[in-house]
């Protein structure tokens, strides 16, 4: 369903981005930020199904100033690589001024709504509260938004946390969701990366439940 691009950033950089079409007319736009395993099959699937509701979807690749084409699984050496891309290898800034620029080049189609998931959780947040351009942000299981709970989110936000996550304890959320009471959180009984089919913690009521939410948020949005 749908097609590679390229976009280019302010600094010259271009990088890879898949971009998914909807069958009719466009509602708006939605970048998918990815988990630490690039804009793999997965990710993939999800700005199609975005794009299935009436959304173009583009899943900006900012792995790529790191490497080209990085497309991981969920287990062994693919997580440790994941891992150590997203935390020893990765530019902050240079992954803000990507996102950036694709939301840049989404909004010359529609209004832009952001959905991230994992490490793409944490960016949409980081998006909600320092990007320009977007009209809301909607973040799967975040790691790492508890560090940065000072910042206050500029648009609209809901947030997806599992109640059986490891990785994200309930007093992070609590914190998180008593910093911001502008902020719509939800729980789930689920783990971390229960919207993932292609994980052994998928958990299809949940993935579900939250679908439905962010395209009702995405509906009142971006219209």
């Amino acid at each position: 369903m749908g097609k590679l691009v390229e976009i280019t950033a302010d600094d010259g950089f271009t990088f890879d981005a898949y971009r998914a079409e909807p069958p009719a007319e466009v509602k708006g736009t939605v970048m998918v930020i990815q988990e630490i395993f690039g804009v793999n099959q997965h990710i993939r699937e999800v700005c199609d199904g975005y794009g299935e509701q009436g959304y173009v979807a583009v899943a900006p690749a900012i792995f790529d100033r790191v490497e080209k084409n990085i497309s991981l699984g969920y287990e062994g050496d693919d997580m440790a690589r994941g891992i150590e891309i997203a935390r020893g290898k990765m530019n902050p800034e240079n992954t803000m001024r990507d996102l950036q620029a694709t939301i840049g080049y989404l909004s010359d189609i529609g209004p832009v709504g952001v959905v991230g998931y994992c490490f793409g959780g944490l960016m949409a947040w980081l998006c909600a509260c320092n990007a320009e351009g977007i009209s809301c942000a909607v973040g799967y299981y975040g790691g790492g938004i508890i560090d940065a709970v000072g910042q206050k989110s500029k648009v609209p936000t809901m947030l997806h946390f599992g109640k059986l996550d490891a990785h994200i304890p309930l007093s992070d959320v609590d914190k998180i969701a008593k910093a911001h009471p502008e902020v719509t959180v939800h729980l789930y009984e689920a783990d971390h990366g229960f919207n993932c089919d292609h994980r052994a913690s998928y958990n299809a009521e949940a993935s579900k439940l939250a679908r439905s939410r962010t395209l009702d948020f995405f509906a009142q949005h971006l219209s």
